[in-house]
């Protein structure tokens, strides 16, 4: 029976990988490899979650520390890099599995690349110009050899980095196939586990920093703070950003709002279960997180996206893009509030919905020699 590695290091890509996983578990022998902030107690320690799924873990890439400062991440990356390796060493696979951009996915594709064993990466050929994932992304990319695309553009995207077509499939994403499939929890039980109350209105906030952005985060979180504050009578409902260069910053600042501001929460990690059904109750979403672009459209709800981490990403009509100014973000939650947007919600369709696909990768996968995808060609586009 063919073997299969999958590998997660956030909250995030483990709540769009934890569908497929166990469809693939009922097919193929499949190891799951964690590490990342799934350890971090800052971040929620998330590592729990996948022990409440009853999911084992083959094996654990633990980090000594998670500051978001340049020369931990690449000691993140470089160890990642060492103790993937090992894995690889002393066990063989028939095909490694990645999802999207971070830098610890990249230490494992050139990792599984350099021990020559194929690479399907699933969210290739988008775009996020704001960020250095983008570069990451990318990067994987080439040293993937199946794709699995959210949209028949980034398929058209992928090839242009010379990929074969025949190698690349649009299969819509995961996260939004989630959405269709999820048993929600009940808004009481929700207010429960997450031992708040929903107010008449309510915000839920993502914002992540911007990593190619000259702009300071300090100034961005300082500006979307001073507009939050005007609205007393609404429930903002914070995430905790990601590991990027700057996340500190945002996270201590957010705690000092929160202290300061009734009607505020910061939850470390909710679990895609918590986090949908928190969605399917709050008004609208304000940030930059994918989630907002790949996912929300699904629940025809507003989208405030803010700045430029997530430009160049294919937009439902559901997205409003501003520039991260306090006096812009709130004249536009005003906007939402007076009814301006419901037209845009009407034609609202999520172009990254396709149904079944988790089922989609595992039957195309069925039909894959795995043996012949390292021999690859660059392909070149006819012009």
């Amino acid at each position: 029976m063919k073997k299969i590695l999958i590998f997660t290091s956030t909250r995030a890509d483990y709540g769009l990988l934890h569908r497929l996983l166990k469809k693939l578990k009922k097919k193929y022998v499949t190891k799951l490899v964690v590490s990342g902030s799934h350890f971090s107690k800052k971040y929620g320690e998330t590592v729990k979650e996948i022990n409440n799924d009853k999911i084992k873990i083959f094996k654990k890439i633990k980090w000594n520390k998670f500051d978001d400062n340049n020369e931990n991440i690449v000691n993140n990356f470089s160890k990642t890099l060492t103790k993937f390796s090992l894995i690889l060493k002393d066990n063989k696979f028939d095909l490694i599995i990645l999802l999207g951009d971070r830098f610890e996915t990249l230490s494992v594709a050139i990792t599984g690349h350099l021990f020559r064993i194929p690479i399907a990466h699933i969210h290739g050929g988008e775009l996020t110009s704001g960020s250095i994932d983008d570069a990451m992304r990318h990067s994987i990319t080439k040293l993937s050899n199946l794709h699995f695309v959210s949209h028949k553009e980034y398929k058209r995207r992928v090839a242009q980095l010379g990929e074969n077509p025949n190698n690349i499939f649009v299969v819509g994403s995961l996260g939004a196939e989630n959405i269709q499939s999820i048993n929600y929890l009940s808004k009481k039980n929700l207010e429960k586990q997450l031992n708040f109350k929903f107010l008449k209105k309510n915000i839920l906030i993502n914002f992540h920093p911007e990593t190619l952005n000259s702009k300071s985060e300090k100034k961005q979180i300082k500006e979307i703070l001073e507009s939050l504050k005007k609205f007393k009578d609404i429930n903002k409902i914070f995430t905790m950003p990601g590991i990027d260069k700057g996340s500190n910053h945002i996270s201590n600042e957010i705690n000092k709002f929160i202290k300061k501001n009734k009607n505020s929460y910061l939850f470390k990690s909710l679990g895609y279960k918590k986090y949908f059904s928190l969605i399917k109750n709050v008004d609208f979403m304000l940030g930059n997180s994918s989630s907002g672009i790949l996912e929300m459209p699904s629940f025809k709800k507003v989208t405030i996206n803010l700045g430029d981490r997530q430009h160049g990403r294919l937009q439902a009509e559901s997205i409003i893009n501003l520039d991260i100014s306090s006096k812009k973000i709130t004249k536009t939650i005003k906007n939402f509030y007076n009814d301006k947007y419901s037209l845009r919600l009407k034609r609202t369709k999520n172009i990254y919905s396709i149904k079944n696909t988790s089922s989609k990768i595992v039957q195309i996968l069925d039909k894959v020699n795995f043996k012949n995808l390292n021999y690859k060609k660059f392909y070149d586009l006819k012009i």
